[in-house]
């Protein structure tokens, strides 16, 4: 019996255990079950505006002078004398002497000219004198046929009349050569490129160097045919006293300084550019390296500047923050069922700050000026005012 026990012992101990441990799981309350609630994604939005917005188009191009010459003399000489103002970047005045070449030899033709002309003046003089003379030959002499020109000497006088006129203009262009060897322009410039100096030897035709104007300066700006419908303006625009030209204003940044000159558009191409489909305006700055300069910077030749047009008329748009628009032409709008809408609007201007449209939007959309990177059309969300933004 004792050793029967000992067999059943331990089995009943673990069939107890087990029965014990099937109680316990039994008897323990099963936990509350908790349905979270899916959580939706919080976003700021801004309700669209309707103004009446006068928009400018923003733009960009190269500084260039108006007026730009290359310095050719018109004689040949050697370079007696120079300026201190014909140096690569010096400014000048109208009439001011830059360069002189010696004028000995146009002096010496001065003075043969003015040789011919006196004995061209001697010889009319004497053939008009033997013409009075042959005249009253003739008079007397009671001839009955009528004296030819010849016979009277007038063929000699109307050579001799040629022969002066042809000195005295010998005289003009011997007189016109020494000036020429006075360098002189008129307008106020500067100076971009020198190429000779002081002694040297330059023939007529050949280049000194070259200069520009600078009492105003002018801009190409390419526009697009949107653009140009934008401000109202035909092709062949002329500013004139008919027409307002639009104002203009530019900006560049020189080091870490932004710098602003003002300038207004006075004309347009008549013709569309074949290879870019553009179509250029012209602007002008007034004296850019005086009364037209920024805090003493000027606008000056050959800076990349950028262009804002001031728009002519009025027109009405839908207004949003910048940060509403997303990519080119979308925007993503709450509607009143708190569902995400994605849609397509027209662009009309943009800036740093707000998007103009013409259409896709109503006043009073909620557009979503939040970053959303995986916004799916019809998704449920939550809107916040952007005034609410911490």
């Amino acid at each position: 019996m004792k050793k029967l026990f000992r067999v059943l012992a331990p089995l009943l101990v673990l069939v107890g255990g087990i029965v014990i441990v099937q109680v316990l799981v039994a008897a323990k309350p099963e936990p509350e079950k908790n349905e979270d609630e899916t959580r939706l994604v919080s976003l700021y939005v801004d309700e669209v505006q309707s103004e009446m917005v006068t928009v400018s188009v923003n733009t960009q191009g190269e500084v260039r002078p108006k007026t730009e010459i290359e310095l050719i003399p018109q004689v040949s000489g050697r370079i007696v004398a120079m300026s201190e103002n014909f140096s690569e970047g010096a400014e000048f005045l109208p009439d001011t002497l830059l360069l002189k070449i010696d004028d000995t030899d146009y002096r010496l033709a001065v003075i043969r000219a003015e040789a011919e002309v006196a004995s061209a003046q001697t010889q009319l003089e004497r053939e008009l004198a033997t013409h009075e003379i042959k005249k009253d030959e003739w008079a007397s002499g009671r001839q009955k046929e009528k004296p030819t020109n010849f016979a009277l000497n007038l063929t000699q006088v109307a050579q001799a009349e040629a022969m002066l006129r042809s000195a005295e203009a010998d005289l003009r262009k011997a007189r016109l050569d020494l000036e020429r060897t006075e360098i002189k322009l008129p307008f106020r410039g500067r100076v971009r490129e020198r190429t000779v100096g002081i002694g040297q030897f330059v023939a007529a035709g050949t280049s000194m160097g070259r200069v520009f104007s600078i009492d105003r300066v002018e801009v190409r700006l390419p526009l697009t045919d949107r653009q140009l419908v934008e401000l109202n303006l035909p092709l062949g625009f002329m500013s004139n006293g008919m027409a307002e030209a639009p104002n203009v204003n530019f900006k560049a940044t020189l080091g870490d300084r932004d710098y602003h000159w003002q300038g207004e558009i006075v004309r347009i191409d008549a013709a569309v550019d074949k290879e870019t489909r553009l179509i250029y305006a012209t602007a002008e700055v007034v004296d850019p390296y005086g009364l037209g300069a920024t805090d003493g910077m000027p606008m000056a030749v050959g800076m990349f500047v950028a262009a804002e047009i001031a728009g002519v008329s009025e027109q009405s748009a839908f207004v949003m923050p910048r940060l509403a628009l997303r990519g080119q032409d979308k925007v993503y709008v709450i509607n009143e069922n708190n569902r995400l809408e994605i849609r397509t609007v027209t662009v009309l201007s943009t800036s740093e700050a707000r998007v103009l449209v013409t259409s896709g939007v109503e006043p009073g959309d909620r557009v979503v000026t939040s970053t959303l990177p995986n916004a799916v059309d019809g998704m449920e969300v939550e809107a916040i005012p952007s005034q609410q933004r911490g």
